[in-house]
Parts: C-alpha cells; sequence; structure tokens
C-alpha cells in the first residue's frame, strides 16, 4: 500500500518512521522545507518529494498514485487540504487540527467514496474515541471530563513550555472561546478562563484552564455535562494572559517603521525559537478522561489515566508518539478492513466500535502507550 504523509515536522517525521516498519506499506513524506526533507536521506526505506502543500493542483496531481493519506500540515492549512485530499478520493488520517468545522465536508467525502478520520491526534483524538468509546458501554453517561498537557520534563524560565507543533496553533488555543455542554446546553468561555490546580500522581500540582477542546464531541454524543481543560505547569496562565491583555495576540496589523506586522505573527516568530522541542529535549504527555453515568440501574465511571514520556530509544517526543501514533494505528485499522465507514469520522464515532478500540489500544501498548484503565461502581 502506498501512503504519503503531508508534513514531515516532529510529528510527521515519526508517523513516516512507524509506518515504514511495516513491510507492505510503501512510505512517501512531502515537505518544502530542504532541512526536513534532509532528515530522510538516512531512511531508505522512505521517499521524499519537495512540494509546496498550500498549492491545491499540485497536491491533488501528487498524491494521485497513493492509496492513502496522513495530513499533518499546519492547521491554518489544514481544511483545504483536507479538502483537496477528499476531491481526490483518497481515504485520509488527519491531525492538522484545524479550527473550521471538518463535519462541513462530509456530504463531500461521502459523494467520493472517502473516509476521513479527522482530529485523530491525542487530545482531540484518543480522549474522543475513549469518551465514545465509555459512552457505548454506558445505558446513559451524564458527565464527561478531559484533563489533558504536553509539557517539558524540565521547568525552564520564562515559560516551563514548549511545542511540538506549530506555536501559532498553539496560540490558537489561547484565543479561540471554549465550548462546553453544562445541564444540556452548549455555553461558551474564554480561554484560559475557570483555573483550577489538580495533583497528579509523579508530576506534583499543574494548572488546568478552559481550552476549545471538545470539539465534535458537542456534536456526537449526547451527554449533558462535558468539558476538557488544558493543563501547565503553574503559573503558565498569568503569562500567557499578560500578553494576550497587552494585545500580543492580536491579527489586526499595526505599522512598525514601514511594514505593516500582524501582533500575533510577531509574537509566534519571538515564541518559537523559545517553545521549540530541540533533538533530545526530554517532555511528557499526561491525559485525564473521566465518564460518568449509569449501568445495569448502578452509577459507574469509567477512568483512562495516560502518563507517556519522551522515546529516548527511538529520540521520540512523547506529544510526538501519542499523537503521531494514534493516527498510524488508525490508518492500520483502516487497511485492515476493520472500519469502513464513508463521510468525515471523528474518533467517537470509532469508539463506538468495540473491536476497533481494542485494536488501538493494544497497538498503542505495543509501542509503550499505556491507557490506564479503572471502572468504579459509584
Amino acid at each position: 500500500m502506498k501512503t504519503i504523509v503531508l508534513g514531515g515536522g516532529l510529528v510527521g517525521a515519526p508517523m513516516a518512521l512507524d509506518l515504514a516498519e511495516d513491510k507492505d506499506i510503501n512510505v512517501t513524506v512531502a515537505d518544502i522545507s530542504d532541512g526536513i526533507l534532509k532528515k530522510f536521506k538516512t531512511h531508505t526505506e522512505i521517499k521524499t518529494i519537495k512540494q509546496d502543500l498550500s498549492d491545491r493542483q499540485g497536491l491533488k496531481e501528487m498524491i494521485s498514485s497513493f492509496d492513502m493519506v496522513i495530513n499533518a500540515v499546519p492547521g491554518f492549512m489544514g481544511y483545504k487540504t483536507l479538502e483537496t485530499i477528499i476531491k481526490a478520493g483518497k481515504n485520509v488520517v488527519d491531525i492538522a487540527f484545524f479550527p473550521e468545522d471538518a463535519l462541513t465536508l462530509d456530504a463531500l467525502a461521502k459523494k467520493h467514496d472517502v473516509t476521513a478520520v479527522v482530529d485523530c491526534g491525542v487530545a482531540p483524538g484518543m480522549s474522543n474515541m475513549l469518551t465514545g468509546y465509555a459512552d457505548h458501554l454506558l445505558d446513559k453517561t451524564r458527565r464527561a471530563v478531559i484533563y489533558v498537557g504536553g509539557l517539558p520534563e524540565i521547568r525552564t524560565q520564562p515559560w516551563e513550555y514548549k511545542a511540538v507543533f506549530s506555536p501559532i496553533d498553539v496560540i490558537e488555543e489561547y484565543i479561540r472561546p471554549a465550548f462546553y455542554v453544562e445541564k444540556g446546553r452548549v455555553v461558551e468561555k474564554p480561554a484560559l478562563s475557570e483555573p483550577e490546580l489538580i495533583d497528579f500522581p509523579e508530576l506534583g500540582t499543574l494548572e488546568v484552564f478552559n481550552t476549545d477542546g471538545l470539539r465534535s464531541l458537542i456534536k456526537n454524543l449526547d451527554i449533558p455535562d462535558m468539558k476538557e481543560k488544558t493543563m501547565r505547569y503553574p503559573g503558565h496562565i498569568e503569562k500567557i494572559l499578560f500578553l494576550k491583555d497587552a494585545g500580543f495576540f492580536n491579527e489586526e496589523p499595526v505599522r512598525i517603521g514601514s511594514e505593516m506586522v500582524r501582533p500575533i505573527d510577531m509574537t509566534a516568530k519571538l515564541l518559537f525559537p523559545q517553545w521549540k522541542l530541540e533533538p533530545g529535549e526530554k517532555d511528557i504527555t499526561v491525559m485525564q478522561i473521566i465518564v460518568q453515568g449509569e449501568k445495569d440501574g448502578k452509577k459507574r465511571e469509567y477512568r483512562w489515566d495516560l502518563l507517556d514520556r519522551y522515546d529516548s530509544k527511538t529520540k521520540t517526543h512523547s506529544m510526538a508518539r501519542t499523537t503521531g501514533y494514534t493516527a498510524t494505528t488508525v490508518l492500520r485499522l483502516l487497511k485492515k478492513g476493520l472500519f469502513d465507514q464513508k463521510g468525515i469520522i471523528t474518533p467517537e464515532i470509532i469508539g463506538k466500535d468495540e473491536t476497533c478500540v481494542k485494536f488501538v489500544l493494544e497497538n498503542l501498548k505495543q509501542k509503550n502507550i499505556v491507557y490506564k484503565q479503572t471502572i468504579t461502581d459509584l
């Protein structure tokens, strides 16, 4: 099977290397950066193509000979890229996490007989899948809470934070409003609002706050109370709010000398070298999913805990592992024919199929990514 990975960055590269381990998958990576493509020169089993992925006609022509696509472009170009892939009639697993509503492409995907699994990372991704799985197991689901965060193992000032993906996409989390479900109603709350301090085993106290993470869960699951919160080391909110309130995230251009510059672009440019995870720099991914409801007349809670760390053996960052290997595992799921529903597929839809969930969890476990499950009758 010929598979192409669009984007060979910090997550795209581990996905390509992972897929290349399968003898029956021929892997190609496409990227516009010579520096990124150069990384694959020592991996002769992976082919590379230099391509401007924002060129929609060029993209459509390039992927025409491939059986499957993984979309790992930055969020700001993700929707258009996915639309192009669908129009080319290619099945796709998407981790672009773009702000647009992917479900608006559902009719197009069905028209072209395409399975497009979107938001297929760790969160959104496994958070959706396991929430959907718990909802499937329960007779009635009452509440779902997701806590998730990617953190550097070593805390360094001033940010005590590192990003495994584009800083623009991180900033988007801090400026987009968060949508939750409370008492059956969708409510809008500002990003970074409702801070809490929560203790997590092995990590100590973390700061949690609202971000726009529920996404498709709001539409696809009938759960009267749902929320997702992002986790950082304590003090992070104050620093980000200072930048936000001072206008550093504004999108309206301002004049600097003879140039018009968007403050958010300048901020991203300055933050990137400070937030960039360098090769060998260790990171941590932590997530807790709690779903409560009724089963056989009793109150029951399903809970999954993830604590994943940088893999020194493969030199792969934790966020790249937990995000990328979810996507490659789902690609293998499609390849085996275990899931073939057409249209825009969000992970909670896959979560309603127990065979698929067990396949994904077992494959991730083989890579030392373990979602520890706890079932409690309340």
